[in-house]
């Protein structure tokens, strides 16, 4: 965080926080790090793509859907997690408009080994087009601890413009959570940069229904 002032940030994270408390809403504030690049050229430059995990998660309310082989699916049914199996993918038959309704439904995807595989052939491009290409799930990994972990991560696809906004926590989260998290984001972004801290433009943080705060 060499370029970033520490003060800056916390002080933005603590306004943020106070905020919220004081404009309580009927849901958790998610809180949105917002970047813009500059000397950039997209058609050009190499377009960076890259997630990584936090340490504490960004998105306590994702809805998840499994697309599993069996014993995945009857893992996903047991704790109320929505799930489809090679079948019904099949249906699908990679109708785009029925693929983009799945994207639009579900924050998340899982996929057991077998299925990952076949997602191209069954699905199309659809859900890598809406970023959610799904997570691979191991045959003895736990359901739940793979889903925290992908509630805690963080990916970057630069698309044409030169500006992105990564989900970095929400207002449930500490003041300290919140700093790691945006710190742990912020490298790892720079560390993807052609030229790092010189593509950044500025960073800002939010939370949903707040004003930005400038941290860079």
């Amino acid at each position: 965080m060499s370029k970033l002032s520490g003060e800056t940030l916390r002080a933005s994270v603590r306004d943020i926080l106070e905020e919220a408390k004081k404009n309580k809403r009927g849901f958790v504030e998610t809180i949105e790090l917002q970047i813009g690049l500059k000397n950039y050229d997209t058609q050009k430059d190499k377009r960076f793509s890259g997630s990584v995990k936090l340490p504490n998660e960004t998105k306590p309310r994702m809805k998840f859907c499994v697309l599993g082989d069996q014993n995945h699916c009857d893992q996903a049914e047991k704790i109320g997690i929505d799930f489809k199996d090679v079948e019904a993918l099949k249906k699908i038959n990679k109708n785009k408009k029925i693929v983009k309704k799945l994207a639009k439904t579900y924050d998340a995807f899982l996929a057991s080994d077998a299925i990952l595989r076949q997602i191209p052939r069954l699905l199309g491009p659809g859900l890598n087009k809406a970023g959610k290409f799904p997570s691979l799930i191991g045959p003895s990994e736990p359901m739940e601890e793979k889903m925290q972990q992908v509630r805690s991560t963080v990916k970057f696809q630069l698309k044409k413009v030169l500006c992105l906004g990564v989900a970095v926590g929400h207002v449930k989260l500490s003041e300290d959570q919140l700093v790691m998290n945006i710190g742990v984001t912020i490298n790892f972004l720079v560390s993807l940069l052609k030229k790092n801290w010189q593509n950044v433009k500025a960073l800002y943080v939010k939370s949903t229904m707040g004003k930005p705060h400038r941290i860079y």
